[in-house]
């Protein structure tokens, strides 16, 4: 399975009232199916999914696979913190039609989960019993756990595990991975300031919170590395860097769904206790995606 391009992880859509709106998961599905993005990551970091309930989550991966336009590759969130509830959700969106499951570092027990050891079993146990393949998501700026690039090389050689997504924005590890896992296995970036480079060392795509709002940018940094266009890839990056920084690093979801809703798509309020942006945060964002369009 290939996992070349550009996949957003995709933003929850919540109303007034803190429910989903499925109808705005239509609608900015529906936008994002006119562009080149490879695919769609649904209940990841960005989407919240540390809010949602299981019930939730699987209305919104059938949504997502409803809206979706056919050529586009559905990867589902799962990752939960024991092995088991991690294989019952990711066998619950191979059901739905998910082709993939991204599976983040379990992290509440840090001194424990810390340990590579353990974090090999982890992945390897749900690698066993998943019915389809599983990328590795590592975020440490988070989840206060990193996954080793030694441990990942060594986990690359189970068959059922066959890629990672990196969003530490750590390049060197990146180039690690791309040397030393087994040949096949695809590293992705997960850090939209550190794209241009990442994809330079070797990394065959990302996963990028920053491609909700700007699906275009995103594309034209890749193709930009694609074609060998070097100076103008560089220019790119640098030019979405204040913004991509805003929305992910600086704001976070909350700063992602203002610009979403600045930029045509639907972005709305975060699940609390997440607060909208402010008004000076606002400005920012506008500021920094004038240029920028979805």
């Amino acid at each position: 399975m290939k996992l070349h391009g550009i996949f957003p992880p995709i933003a929850t859509p919540f109303d007034h009232t803190g429910d989903l709106y499925l109808a705005k998961v239509q609608h900015n599905v529906e936008k994002w199916n006119r562009t080149q993005l490879a695919g769609y990551v649904v209940c990841g970091s960005t989407g919240e999914s540390v809010m949602l309930t299981g019930e939730e989550k699987a209305r919104l991966w059938e949504a997502v696979r409803q809206a979706a336009a056919p050529e586009k590759l559905l990867i589902a969130g799962t990752g939960m913190e024991s092995v088991r509830e991690t294989v019952q959700l990711t066998n619950l969106a191979a059901g739905i039609g998910y082709r993939a499951a991204m599976v983040r570092t379990p992290h509440y027990y840090k001194n424990l989960m810390a340990l590579p050891g353990a974090q090999a079993l982890y992945f390897r146990a749900v690698a066993d019993q998943a019915k389809i393949p599983i990328i590795i998501y590592n975020w440490p700026q988070v989840t206060g756990v990193d996954i080793p690039a030694s441990t990942v090389v060594e986990l690359a050689e189970h068959p059922n595990i066959i890629a990672v997504k990196e969003s530490s924005g750590n390049i060197e590890k990146t180039m690690q991975m791309v040397r030393e896992c087994r040949s096949g296995f695809q590293v992705l970036v997960g850090s939209a300031p550190t794209l241009w480079p990442c994809l330079m060392v070797g990394a065959v795509g990302a996963i990028l919170a920053f491609a909700n709002a700007a699906p275009y940018a995103c594309l034209s940094i890749l193709e930009a590395v694609r074609t060998r266009e070097d100076q103008a890839a560089a220019e790119l990056q640098s030019r979405c860097a204040p913004a991509a920084v805003a929305v992910t690093v600086k704001y976070g979801i909350p700063g992602l769904k203002c610009a979403m809703d600045l930029n045509g798509y639907y972005g709305g309020p975060p699940r609390l206790p997440l607060l909208p942006v402010g008004p000076e945060a606002k400005r920012e964002i506008e500021e920094a995606f004038r240029e920028i369009r979805g």
